[in-house]
């Protein structure tokens, strides 16, 4: 079988269950599992929207199926949503071929007062950065998927292996030339969070003032820019490269959009502090997340592309995937 595909608000969506926790049955076992399969949709597809649309389908299948005949529904489950990613990704690469400008994956915005549960922690798997969904992108649908479930989920690759239709040793070699790409196609970056928040605060700080130098401090002199804008708001069509050319797009975007009605405010972007534009008040207009080496950024993403950011405005919170 090829690698080609076959034929909020302010939540984090997360999709499964614990290692050994008991095995939901019944017409309910989709729902006690929908959190965890959320997750892995928006993992595999960095898209809440299709994403819903991929439960949407799973739910019709499962509704469908025999589900006395289902011996582990989670197990099940994760085999309907992992083979609709994939076929969804094939689709999905298509239409951003055709995307103007750079195509960013959707942010998630997380706020939690307390320590996750090791409940919650299985449910929504190991936190993958705005960064990384963007370098995930460059993977293909199987690798994307084996990298996904088994370093981000802890599934097994015997389970990964049924849902994608290969053996284990082959599924197994999938999830390690994801990680050779991953590591050779993204950039520096830290896992201190004490040394990521600091960099952008300092960035922060020294765009509100309009420090040139101060930005050119704290940016690495490679630093690479992304923005998202789709077409509908302004934005880069390229990324912008090196320290000098982003500092100067970074003071003229704050002259432009920093006014009277709106505000900058730190957020947990994709579980790393970012930072989040409100238009006005009570709507986000952009969300940024960064990338940190050695105390500087090297690389930004910024979505401004209103239509990536509708889970974020709605009036209410829509259940948690």
């Amino acid at each position: 079988m090829s690698d080609e595909p076959s034929a909020t608000a302010a939540t984090e969506p997360a999709v499964g269950t614990a290692a050994g926790a008991p095995a939901a049955t019944g017409p309910d076992a989709f729902e006690t599992h929908r959190r965890y399969l959320g997750s892995v949709a928006y993992r595999m597809l960095g898209s809440f929207t299709d994403a819903e649309d991929v439960l949407q389908e799973a739910w019709l299948r499962w509704r469908a199926a025999d589900r006395t005949a289902v011996a582990d529904p989670r197990a099940y489950l994760t085999t309907v949503v992992t083979r609709l990613c994939y076929d969804q990704l094939g689709s999905a690469r298509a239409r951003r071929e055709s995307y103007f400008g750079e195509w960013l994956p959707e942010p998630s915005l997380s706020y939690q007062d307390t320590p996750a549960s090791p409940a919650d922690l299985a449910e929504r798997g190991e936190s993958v950065s705005l960064a990384l969904l963007a370098v995930l992108e460059q993977l293909t649908p199987a690798e994307r998927a084996a990298f996904v479930l088994h370093d981000v989920f802890a599934v097994g690759f015997d389970e990964i292996a049924a849902s994608l239709e290969r053996s284990p040793d082959a599924t197994r070699q999938l999830a390690s030339r994801a990680r050779r790409r991953i590591k050779d196609g993204g950039r520096r970056a830290t896992a201190d969070p004490a040394e990521h928040r600091q960099a952008v605060e300092a960035f922060a700080a020294a765009s509100a003032r309009g420090d040139i130098e101060g930005l050119l401090a704290v940016l690495d002199p490679d630093i690479v820019w992304h923005s998202d804008g789709g077409g509908i708001v302004t934005a880069g069509a390229r990324p912008v490269l090196g320290a000098g050319k982003v500092s100067r797009l970074v003071l003229g975007l704050v002259n432009k959009w920093v006014t009277a009605d709106a505000a900058v405010e730190f957020a947990p972007v994709n579980g790393e502090p970012g930072l989040v534009w409100y238009s006005r008040p009570g709507v986000i207009g952009g969300v940024m997340a960064f990338a940190v080496a050695d105390g500087r950024i090297t690389e930004a993403y910024a979505v401004v592309n209103p239509e990536k950011l509708t889970h974020l405005n709605t009036p209410a919170t829509p259940p948690e995937m």
